[in-house]
């Protein structure tokens, strides 16, 4: 029974009560009354001071509340020690959900002084709750000098004197430390920014007077730190079975006899190689070629690939290897329609198919090689109507005639054009090779081209790796952070691929 008072139960537990209980607990309260006053006598004849007086009293209603209102059983219970007033919990820093992998920075606002209740006009307190907003922000980057301090150990003996050995870097006793280093590399060949702008927007947040040529100098002596990984993407794309191959212009302002030159590239779906030549002959790609174990090569219609498979086959058919076959490009048949669509409507027919065929080509995405095959025959059937048209029409127009042409082209690859139908690894066009050489097309535009050939060496680099790194959608920063560590530890680099590989198993 609930107590509000001392000997006052509450009233609606005492209607509870039996007569008999009633009577009983209140003889019970009767008889420790009466005790009570004759000790009080008592205890004024032997002269006790008021606080001893009270100490009893407070003993006596004690047992008085414990004997009307405690619990029956005699079972010990060890007692709770008495909770300090706790603090306020700490506010959990949680991830932001639109931004998971950004870090969260608290700021707590706060009233100083606290309010005071708009209803009563008390002083209000914490109350442990918050309103939460999110506001995504930005740091500006920072440059600061690090100063190393390497230790000078002696002995007593004052005979020899030991420092600290200096930690492995990219480049030993260079002013610019890794992380600079990296992130120069990364501005001019990922995100496409000139050295020159680099220096300015450098200048604008503090550091000034930056030397161009000295973070020119670094992005050579980077490529040739990372030219192992360079190395294993080579290796890796010679063993492929289905290889992609373009080129594109690369200009030479000074260093060599030849200012045009090229980058050549030769990918597969997750890796791509580039290399940096001063020619546009076949022989590049045949220098390629006969290394490699290639059996079908995706290209437009150039004749420098051509000559190269030529000049592959004839030593394979030596070596009694399998020959490798010519896949064209599609994007390129129906760019040729595209172009005269207007002043020719016939071309709409060929588009209309080629638009069927790409979409039956989305579908087939992400399927297995039985059911790649399986939608790829219906694509058969738009070639098929679409060469009949086009040996119709062929004849009714003059040559030079840019409708002509179109169906020319169409005809005469046609068979290169159909490779890819058989062959479920054999993509339906080029485009995927000519993505990877964009960011060097769009750099050309800003810096328009190299001063040396070991600049063009360090641009098929460099290019190779991050390109790689796009196309296993790794984040370049991530990648050349465990790159720079595993070969300053002398461990086995991986590539982009592998990279990826790994952090997913």
């Amino acid at each position: 029974m609930e107590q509000t008072d001392f000997g006052i139960a509450d009233s609606t537990k005492i209607q509870t009560f039996s007569r008999e209980e009633l009577i009983e607990k209140y003889q019970i309260v009767s008889d420790e009354l009466a005790r009570a006053i004759s000790e009080i006598y008592e205890l004024r004849n032997l002269k006790i001071t008021d606080e001893q007086l009270r100490f009893i009293l407070e003993e006596q209603l004690g047992e008085l509340r414990h004997d009307l209102f405690g619990a029956s059983s005699e079972r010990y219970k060890k007692p709770e020690k008495t909770k300090a007033p706790s603090e306020p919990k700490p506010r959990v820093k949680k991830p932001s959900e639109r931004y998971p992998n950004i870090p969260v920075k608290e700021q707590i606002v706060t009233m100083d002084p606290a309010p005071n209740c708009q209803a009563c006009g008390k002083g209000m307190t914490d109350s442990g709750m918050t309103e939460d907003s999110e506001q995504l922000t930005v740091i500006p980057k920072k440059y600061e000098i690090q100063l190393i301090k390497r230790v000078k150990y002696r002995c007593t003996c004052q005979a020899c004197i030991l420092t600290a050995p200096v930690p492995p870097r990219i480049i030993e006793g260079s002013s610019y430390s890794d992380e600079m280093i990296v992130d120069v590399v990364l501005s001019k060949y990922c995100d496409l920014i000139p050295i020159e702008r680099y220096v300015q927007m450098a200048a604008r947040g503090g550091l000034v007077d930056l030397p161009p040529h000295s973070l020119i100098e670094l992005t050579h002596a980077f490529a040739d730190f990372v030219s192992p990984v360079y190395s294993l993407i080579k290796q890796e794309v010679m063993q492929a079975r289905v290889l992609n191959a373009d080129e594109t212009p690369h200009r030479m302002l000074e260093g060599s006899e030849k200012k045009s030159w090229y980058l050549w590239g030769f990918s597969t779906p997750r890796l791509c190689f580039l290399e940096c030549h001063d020619t546009r002959s076949g022989d590049v790609a045949s220098d390629i070629l006969l290394k490699s174990n290639c059996e079908v090569l995706v290209t437009d219609v150039f004749s420098g690939y051509g000559k190269a498979i030529k000049i592959t086959n004839q030593s394979r058919l030596n070596e009694q290897r399998v020959l490798i076959k010519n896949g064209n490009c599609n994007a390129h048949a129906r760019r040729y329609f595209f172009k005269p669509r207007l002043q020719y409507k016939e071309a709409n027919y060929y588009l209309e198919h080629y638009h069927q065929i790409y979409q039956l080509n989305v579908d087939a995405k992400g399927k297995s090689h039985a059911e790649v095959l399986e939608v790829r025959s219906q694509m058969k059937i738009h070639f098929e109507e679409m060469k009949k048209k086009a040996f119709e029409e062929f004849p009714m127009y003059p040559n030079k005639n840019k409708y002509r042409k179109a169906l020319s082209y169409f005809l005469e690859n046609y068979e290169g054009l159909t490779l890819f139908l058989g062959d479920p690894e054999v993509p339906i066009d080029n485009n995927a090779q000519e993505r990877l050489l964009r960011s060097h097309v769009v750099g050309r535009k800003t810096w328009y081209g190299t001063h040396s050939e070991r600049g063009a060496l360090t641009a098929a680099i460099l290019f190779s790796i991050v390109e790689t790194c796009k196309l296993n959608r790794v984040n370049p920063r991530e990648y050349f952070q465990n790159l720079v560590e595993d070969l300053l530890l002398t461990n086995k680099p991986c590539t982009p691929k592998d990279f990826k590989d790994l952090r997913q198993s």
